[in-house]
């Protein structure tokens, strides 16, 4: 018959006493490790991770418990310990053209809002852009007011002076986020080569370098 495993205490006696970081479920164990020969090493770590282990056990025992449908859940504290970044911080991103003036002559952006509006007229809720877009309305009017600022003018084709406007500025818009595009991949291209230009170094000895005796 197997003996049954024989049950370590609960209560790890310390010297000088752990620290503890509960929001980072982190025990800081101070005291030194008890002389050890190659024999024993593993048998000596063995037992001071379980007492690590214990004593995190139990200070998570000693917190606020909350008890659901899913099963019961400690409230951990706010840590306590800084632990460095994962990543390196995001560079800042550089300002398009338009951003650039929108500071200098202090416009404000816009909120940003939905891509549907209400339309009084229908009593539905329409794009703002695109096929059936509210943007379109002046193009669908049955009645027009024409004077001598609107488009087309009095004898022209008022509608068609309209559309025309709006696709002119579809087209002037569409050249203005070609020329970032390219702006931007100018900028990131010689950056690229200020970077390549300066890691190059002038180490003898190198293939194609020269050597001094």
């Amino acid at each position: 018959m197997a003996e049954k495993p024989q049950l370590l205490p609960v209560t790890v006696d310390l010297p000088i006493p752990a620290e503890y970081d509960m929001g980072n479920l982190l025990v800081v164990n101070p005291n030194p490790l008890p002389p050890t020969s190659p024999s024993t090493l593993e048998q000596t770590l063995l037992q001071t991770s379980r007492d690590g282990a214990q004593l995190l056990i139990n200070q998570i025992l000693s917190l606020p418990m909350s008890a659901t449908q899913d099963g019961v859940f400690a409230s951990l504290p706010d840590s306590v310990t800084l632990l460095p970044r994962e990543k390196p911080l995001p560079k800042e991103k550089e300002e398009t053209r338009w951003e650039r003036f929108a500071r200098q002559k202090g416009i404000a952006p816009k909120k940003r809002e939905g891509k549907m509006v209400y339309d009084e007229a229908t009593g539905e809720w329409v794009p703002k852009w695109g096929y059936g877009g509210k943007n379109k309305d002046s193009e669908n009017d049955w009645l027009v007011e024409v004077n001598e600022k609107t488009p087309g003018g009095e004898d022209g084709d008022v509608r068609g002076a309209v559309r025309k406007e709006r696709k002119e500025r579809v087209k002037k818009n569409e050249m203005q986020q070609e020329r970032n595009m390219r702006e931007g991949a100018a900028k990131a291209k010689a950056a690229a080569g200020r970077v390549q230009k300066g890691s190059r170094g002038g180490f003898g000895g190198g293939r194609g370098g020269s050597r001094r005796k």
